[in-house]
């Protein structure tokens, strides 16, 4: 009976975490013993930082996607239309790789272009500050004619200027399931403000040492 009484004494989130290890522990007893040796080597770590995962878990960053933070993501897939795929790797052999347009756009962190299924899909992704809406407006804005060379490769690209254009990004976006984010606190600009500072106060201390 104490026993059962600690137990429904415990706080509801403690027995939500209890309940998905539980579950977790049932979903890997099949796999390799290597594999469910790592798991109950690593469920400590795991419970351990569960306080840091709830302090910055996620939410939406507005129609679509989810946000830790002030920063979002954004991963789309879409087909390739007809010599779409050739023709996005060549632009991107010009530019060695490197879409360097991207940094006109001040909220974006990062951004990553995948060629899938030999080259029949494509999978675009970039992480962001702020909401879903003004970050698509951003790019429509800013970097428009780069956009339409990028994303006319795709099936159904209607134009970043088109009023469907969010329409086929949504589409096409799927939101992320799992998601880390170093520092969440910090948009492009206030990383780019403390980089400044930083290197300001390496030349001050260079100065005077």
């Amino acid at each position: 009976m104490a026993t059962q009484a600690a137990v429904l004494n415990r706080p509801k989130q403690e027995l939500g975490i209890e309940q998905k290890i539980q579950e977790l522990r049932e979903l890997y007893a099949e796999a390799p013993q290597y594999v469910k040796t790592a798991l109950e080597n690593g469920l400590r770590a795991m419970i351990s930082e569960d306080s840091d995962a709830h302090a910055s878990r996620t939410e939406s960053a507005g129609r679509i996607g989810i946000r830790q933070g002030k920063v979002s993501e954004l991963t789309v897939i879409a087909r390739f239309a007809p010599g779409g795929a050739q023709r996005l790797r060549a632009l991107l052999g010009l530019l060695n790789g490197n879409f360097r347009a991207g940094k006109k756009v001040g909220t974006l962190h990062d951004m990553r272009f995948v060629f899938l299924d030999d080259d029949t899909k494509f999978l675009f992704a970039t992480a962001y500050d702020g909401e879903w809406d003004p970050y698509i407006e951003d790019f429509a804005t800013k970097i428009p004619d780069d956009m339409d060379i990028i994303f006319s490769a795709f099936e159904g690209w209607p134009g970043i200027h088109s009023p469907k254009v969010k329409d086929w990004i949504v589409e096409h976006q799927i939101p992320a399931d799992g998601w880390y984010v170093a520092h969440p606190e910090l948009t492009v600009a206030e990383t780019g403000r403390q980089k400044r500072v930083n290197e300001a106060v390496e030349e001050f201390l260079d100065k005077v040492s």
